[in-house]
């Protein structure tokens, strides 16, 4: 199995029970929550970064292609193997995808994450769910 073929279905996030702990509280919220999906800083960056290009190649009208893998590790500063493996943990925990041979911006991170909490807020806690 090639790397850039390996799983892509789930990641473990990091997730705090504290108020003050919020991603919202932080002074770089994009990065604390970089910092709960990847272990180590310096891939918390580069992940940051790897999103960033793809939100700003979306918006200009010029999406990443995947075929410009190579291009991608050179300017991220990491190796193959590093590389997919971020990729395919922010595609398994639905921030990116591909499309038609593009990368894209996805709303499915989002969307289970609220799943999850009106689920707890209401099947859990007996909670109304509009007033979540």
């Amino acid at each position: 199995m090639k790397v850039s073929d390996s799983p892509k279905t789930s990641a473990s996030i990091i997730v705090r029970g504290v108020s003050n702990a919020r991603i919202t509280q932080s002074r770089n919220p994009f990065l604390e929550l970089m910092r709960r999906i990847f272990r180590k800083e310096e891939v918390a960056m580069k992940a940051m970064r790897f999103i960033t290009m793809i939100e700003e190649r979306q918006k200009s009208g010029e999406p990443l292609r995947v075929s410009e893998w190579e291009g991608l590790m050179k300017e991220l500063e990491m190796d193959r193997s590093s590389f997919y493996s971020m990729r395919n943990r922010l595609i398994g925990i639905g921030m990116i995808t591909i499309r038609d041979g593009e990368y894209r911006l996805s709303g499915m991170f989002s969307r289970d994450l609220v799943d999850m909490a009106r689920w707890w807020w209401t099947a859990i806690l007996g909670n109304d769910p509009e007033s979540l």
